[in-house]
């Protein structure tokens, strides 16, 4: 029998805690940090914040204006164009005519995974995670007890992450995740990944065994960033079932997968690989075979870019700035220490870009009358790889840490260089840099659909 008027929480005061100032100034600056270049959750915040210092009406009001501002702006069509492009995606088709509606996937009741360095580790976290059973192999036992502490120190962090949304993870169960150096516990898996590192002449090897090994319905997958897949698939006896799987660093942790056929691979083979990016969470994308397929093709014109800024005057921690102010979650420099600097200077040395296979008189700067920057493989052979050594582009408080702080040395090592080379410095302004990098990405994505190594433009993006 009481009048419901004074329940109403519009017409209640809003309590007045006294840090209020302090505390919304405190949040404004993480969310900045942890949002960059977004604009909804720095709208969001304002909302909130009208709403402790106006009345009820005004706040609302205040809400509505911004909403509209989100509503007709270029990050919202293009926030709603990903939505529908990782969505795209799913509907996959290859030139020779095969494509998701003609082709069905095999059942993957048991996965082995062979080699546990960074990638393998994070591969195998990603299939235990997924409940997929997982045979991990090694070369030797020494590698083998490395590679499991640090699967396990992996799956415990996953696990505890899980548990605070009240799930568990049976990942000592040995019948869930077996560790092995024996090729002959692969008898009866339904897919194995290799993920050894990038060498062409140990995954043949590799893929030669597999092909003795595998039972004939198994599929067999290559995690490489760039190598070719069809040389790969030359070293079995089944080149319809070899498909590249190529996961990104840390591979529990990104969301993309590049499922990459060959000239022979089926349309069942492929059909399997996004079965299996399905069971994992993660978005399989459907590319052709290339130098670098499509993530890494595009990285690499990004990259040389930002290193051809710093032999012209720019540094590190510039570069990364502007395009992280931008948008992206980590500038080319900070991914590539991430990375590994080691993984792109073995390619090079591959391709006879460096190192002792270059013919004696070759211009430093010059291959095959292009451009070309020796500024990565000079860090490589000082033994900067990046985090896991301390130093790369930057320096870390120890080797595998995180932080990164610019280094003198680095600095130093640019001005050198720059004087050995007779390269006049000039101040690079933030629009040259942001535009020189994008527009490289860019340029090389529209020479990826030319070719028809994608399929459509919402595969690159």
């Amino acid at each position: 029998g009481q009048p419901l008027e004074p329940r109403r929480l519009s017409l209640k005061p809003v309590p007045k805690p006294p840090n209020m100032e302090a505390f919304l100034s405190e949040a404004l600056v993480k969310l900045k940090k942890q949002a960059r270049g977004y604009l909804a959750p720095e709208l969001c915040f304002q909302a909130v914040r009208a709403a402790t210092e106006l009345p009820f009406a005004d706040g609302v009001r205040k809400e509505r204006e911004l909403f509209n501002v989100l509503l007709t702006s270029g990050q919202a069509q293009a926030l709603q164009y990903a939505f529908f492009a990782e969505r795209a995606v799913q509907k996959w088709t290859t030139p020779h005519g095969a494509s998701w509606q003609n082709a069905s996937p095999q059942p993957i009741h048991k996965v082995a995974v062979i080699g546990l360095g960074t990638m393998g580790r994070g591969i195998v976290t990603s299939l235990v995670k997924a409940n997929i059973p997982v045979v991990a192999l090694e070369q030797n036992l020494e590698y083998l007890n490395t590679g499991r502490k640090a699967v396990m120190l992996l799956l415990e962090r996953e696990a505890m992450k899980m548990e605070q949304g009240a799930q568990t993870l049976d990942f000592h169960n040995p019948a869930r995740l077996q560790f092995t150096v024996d090729f002959d516990a692969l008898r009866d898996v339904d897919l194995v990944i290799e993920a050894v590192f990038e060498n062409m002449p140990l995954k043949k090897e590799i893929f030669q065994k597999l092909s003795r090994i595998c039972k004939p319905a198994a599929l067999l997958c290559t995690n490489t960033s760039a190598l070719n897949i069809d040389e790969i698939a030359s070293a079995t006896s089944r080149p319809q079932q070899v498909v590249g799987t190529h996961f990104f660093s840390p591979a529990h942790v990104m969301r993309l997968l590049e499922i990459i056929y060959g000239h022979r691979t089926s349309p069942t083979a492929i059909a399997t690989a996004v079965q299996l990016a399905k069971a994992l969470k993660k978005v399989g994308v459907v590319v052709g075979n290339c130098f670098g397929f499509v993530g890494n093709r595009m990285m690499f014109p990004y990259i040389e870019q930002a290193v051809f800024l710093l032999e012209e005057g720019s540094r590190p921690e510039a570069v990364d700035q502007v395009l992280e102010d931008f948008g992206f979650k980590i500038g080319p420099f900070r991914m590539s220490d991430l990375a590994g600097l080691d993984v792109g200077w073995r390619s090079r040395k591959g391709q006879g870009l460096t190192g002792a296979s270059v013919p004696p008189g070759t211009p430093a700067r010059q291959w095959h009358g292009r451009r070309y920057s020796p500024l990565p493989d000079l860090l490589c052979e000082n033994g900067r790889f990046g985090q896991k050594t301390g130093k790369g582009w930057y320096q870390y408080e120890k080797a595998g840490g995180r932080t990164a702080k610019p280094d003198p040395w680095l600095h130093n090592i640019l001005t050198q260089y720059r004087d050995t080379h007779r390269i006049k410095t000039r101040f690079i302004d933030q629009e040259e840099i942001l535009e020189r990098c994008l527009f490289s990405l860019i340029n090389e994505g529209f020479g990826i659909l030319a070719e028809g190594i994608a399929s459509g433009p919402e595969h690159l993006d």
